[in-house]
């Protein structure tokens, strides 16, 4: 498709650590089921952290590739420097994404501070 990378195109039509979670240590959800685009990501830590993270989503083919990716990139990684992560990070690692679906990255980013919102004021980094 023109104007989509190959690292886009791969997250988007394989994406990685999609589904559910059994047992997550914390959930971030942005949006409503049922009434547009939503995003899940679900988190295990491990100390201070990100051990395993898989992401559920309803929403075009840029919230899908996002969050393929921001799984990836959160894992094994301090819960410090996944809170710093921006919408830019997730559309530089997926090599571009086209200006009409910037929502998508911002999506999954915002579910991600969502996830580790709580997490940060109980535990001191």
């Amino acid at each position: 498709m023109a104007g989509y990378s190959d690292t886009f195109m791969d997250h988007f039509t394989s994406p990685r650590n999609s589904g559910p979670m059994e047992a997550p240590d914390v959930v971030g959800h942005v949006g409503t089921p049922g009434r547009g685009p939503y995003f899940i990501i679900a988190l295990r830590l491990g100390g201070s952290a990100v051990s395993e993270a898989r992401f559920q989503t309803y929403g075009c083919g840029a919230t899908i590739a996002a969050g393929s990716v921001l799984t990836e990139m959160v894992r094994q990684r301090p819960i410090a420097e996944c809170l710093a992560l921006t919408a830019d990070d997730v559309i530089a690692a997926l090599d571009g994404v086209p200006a009409n679906k910037l929502h998508g990255p911002a999506l999954a980013i915002q579910a991600l501070r969502v996830a580790l919102k709580d997490v940060v004021g109980s535990d001191p980094l």
